[in-house]
């Protein structure tokens, strides 16, 4: 089932509320329409063109594919600032 752009931003949003799962506090990160990944920071910080282009399925890079868990990836980064995004259970850098 494909999530629909309100309930996208409604998650957006919640995430820059809230970066971590509950229960479990495991760290998130939102995942973009192009597989990229962005830190809680770029999200809040570009929220406006975030909106606009998941609304608008917009293919330029901002448009939002959902919200998931770092589970495992000790090396993942930010593709915006390139900041690493904090991971569940992988040994941190």
């Amino acid at each position: 089932m494909k999530t629909q752009p309100d309930s996208t931003i409604e998650q957006v949003k919640n995430f820059i509320r809230q970066p971590y799962a509950w229960p479990g506090g495991y760290p998130l990160f939102v995942v973009c329409s192009d597989g990229g990944g962005l830190c809680k920071t770029c999200t809040s910080d570009n929220f406006e063109l975030i909106a606009q282009s998941t609304i608008h399925l917009d293919h330029d890079g901002w448009q939002i594919a959902g919200i998931d868990v770092n589970w495992e990836d000790g090396e993942l980064t930010c593709d915006n600032c390139g900041d690493h995004i904090e991971s569940a259970y992988a040994k941190e850098l």
